[in-house]
């Protein structure tokens, strides 16, 4: 993956006189902690450990956490050091409501400029005829799709939540289950893909005003030529939510929904690396209408540093570097489904065309959340999910997920995937507190060799 730095400042070779030396005067700067501040006082380096010690404490444990446990979580990637530099950088605390050249505010031409960048960067990426950089989530983003191209009330065609839908999807505890009329296709009990077969018959029947096709746990890459068919036969529009595979798309490695839906939801964190925050394409006639739904109807003025990180993750995905990274991921991904069926953990849909691994642990007679919980116990994280066709509650469903975007960052390869596999096979087979010890010190050797 590029690694996007920042050189250093040398001296011109042109000059014909070297740089002045000054001494100073004051016998003190002989001595470096009397000359500086920082090396007589370390928390003078950290402004935050100045001014609120305890909140300082916490970061301080979570940059531990984050050195210590194995991140195989799918929704997670760890961000360059370029990227936290512009969170909370220059443009933290500028406010500029509204759109470059429409600003409510004063003193934006460097907030423009750099808003304009983003925008130029994902349309040239994704191919797209308008973006918007602006959604401060994943679920902004489809809250602001929703907003553009349907009335309260609307039907909307969407995948089930039990078969791997987001709660943007049609869940009664979000504004889309209550604002609109959501209806839910799923996938074949027999491959555990998405039953296209069912998507038409429903549209046939519901004659939803939008399909929203993607997921949060399907691993499988979708047909999304099929779901224009079945839009375009029932006049819907077509939503495309690739959050969770966006950076997938950024880099060829799965094909681009943006030739065939009216409006894609994605975000810029994930497998792209970016800052926490959404992303909107779409078609030009829909963009004064995707604008307006972000600004003014869902949000007030952007986070101009997160919009500034969202312009640098669009460059560096747009680097043949970025694309070699993303197949990696995926090689990784599908050594770590196979490796997961050998100790038991038997992946839906038989595998993986993306980062992402979902397994079913009924198998092994364990739940999701047990299975969380006796990885973290070690240092391993993943998470849980439902499994379609699944009749137990979701509290008690035996779904696991799983990405390999972080471990991926980190340099991590087949070898490691496959080790990985085994320490979660040996944490299932024995839920001991002797075996959680064990395992976080083969974790702590790995994480030595692949810091984060």
């Amino acid at each position: 993956m590029a690694v996007v730095t920042r050189s250093t400042d040398r001296p011109d070779s042109r000059l014909s006189t070297p740089p002045v030396r000054v001494v100073a005067a004051d016998p003190a700067a002989a001595d470096p902690v009397a000359a500086d501040p920082v090396a007589a006082d370390p928390a003078a380096a950290d402004p935050v450990a100045e001014a609120d010690p305890a909140l300082a404490a916490l970061l301080a444990a979570e940059e531990l956490r984050r050195r210590t446990q194995l991140h195989l979580l799918a929704g997670e990637n760890l961000s360059s050091p370029a990227i936290r530099a512009l969170l909370g950088g220059t443009l933290a605390d500028k406010y500029a409501e509204g759109y470059p050249g429409h600003r409510h505010h004063t003193g934006c031409a460097q907030a423009d400029a750099v808003e304009r960048l983003a925008v130029d960067r994902a349309r040239t990426l994704f191919g797209a005829e308008h973006a918007n950089v602006q959604p401060h989530s994943g679920t902004a983003a489809a809250l602001a799709a929703y907003a553009a191209l349907l009335r309260p009330g609307d039907p909307v065609l969407a995948m089930s939540l039990a078969h791997g839908g987001h709660l943007t999807h049609g869940s009664r505890s979000n504004f889309s289950g209550r604002w609109f009329d959501f209806s839910s296709y799923g996938v074949r009990a027999d491959d555990g893909l998405i039953d296209l077969d069912q998507v038409r018959e429903l549209a046939r029947t519901v004659r939803p005003k939008a399909i929203v096709a993607g997921a949060i746990s399907y691993p499988r890459a979708i047909d999304w030529a099929a779901f224009r068919e079945i839009a375009d036969e029932v006049g819907a529009y077509l939503v495309a939510d690739v959050s969770q595979t966006i950076g997938l798309v950024a880099a060829g490695v799965n094909a681009s929904p943006v030739p065939y839906a009216d409006v894609v939801c994605g975000v810029t964190h994930k497998l792209l690396g970016g800052p926490r925050g959404g992303l909107l394409l779409c078609r030009a006639a829909l963009a004064e209408r995707v604008d307006r739904a972000v600004f003014p109807f869902s949000q007030g003025g952007p986070a101009m540093d997160v919009v500034a990180a969202k312009a640098l993750a669009l460059r560096v995905a747009a680097a043949p570097e970025f694309t070699a990274y993303a197949q990696r991921a995926v090689a990784n991904a599908q050594v770590l489904a196979r490796g997961l069926d050998a100790v038991g953990l038997r992946p839906l849909t038989g595998g993986t065309d993306t980062h992402l691994v979902t397994a079913d642990a009924r198998g092994l007679g364990l739940t999701g959340r047990e299975v969380e919980r006796r990885c973290e116990q070690a240092g391993l994280l993943v998470g849980r999910c439902a499994v379609p066709f699944d009749q137990a509650p979701p509290e008690a469903a035996s779904g696991v997920r799983l990405g390999s975007a972080c471990v991926t960052t980190q340099g991590m390869g087949p070898d490691q995937m496959e080790q990985s596999a085994a320490l979660i096979g040996h944490l299932l087979r024995d839920g001991s507190e002797q075996r959680a010890r064990a395992v976080a010190g083969e974790v702590r050797q790995l994480l030595e060799r692949f810091p984060a």
